[in-house]
């Protein structure tokens, strides 16, 4: 069951980095819930022909895990370490995107407006 412990720990781990620590705001987002719906519309294609029991390229092991997959013999723990890994990335990404002329923007990042414009000529 190690690893089904360790798929729901990865989810309570970045819930708890998105909304104790980053407060992105990314959960409240409609467009992250299109990203992952789009993410494992994929996922599940190609995860799925992984998996599938009837010809598997990935093989678990069945001590280490709940046993239950769906749909096309899918391990649920993938789904769960699918969504910590994407919703990680996406929230540091997200608190990480910095307005341009904000505050933060030129302390660390030049200005656009400083940077001369050149014509490049052939």
């Amino acid at each position: 069951m190690e690893y089904s412990f360790l798929a729901v720990a990865s989810v309570a781990v970045v819930l708890a980095y998105e909304l104790l620590w980053l407060r992105s705001g990314l959960l409240s987002d409609a467009r992250y819930w299109l990203t992952m719906a789009i993410c494992f519309g994929f996922m599940l294609l190609v995860n799925g022909w992984f998996t599938k029991l009837t010809a598997p390229i990935v093989i678990y092991d069945p001590d280490r895990m709940l046993g239950w997959r769906v749909p096309w013999d899918i391990p649920v723990e993938d789904y769960l370490f699918g969504w910590s890994l994407l919703t990680s990335v996406l929230a540091r990404w997200k608190a990480l995107d910095v307005p341009r002329g904000s505050r933060r923007w030129s302390a660390g990042l030049p200005d656009a407006s400083a940077v001369p414009d050149r014509d490049v000529q052939s």
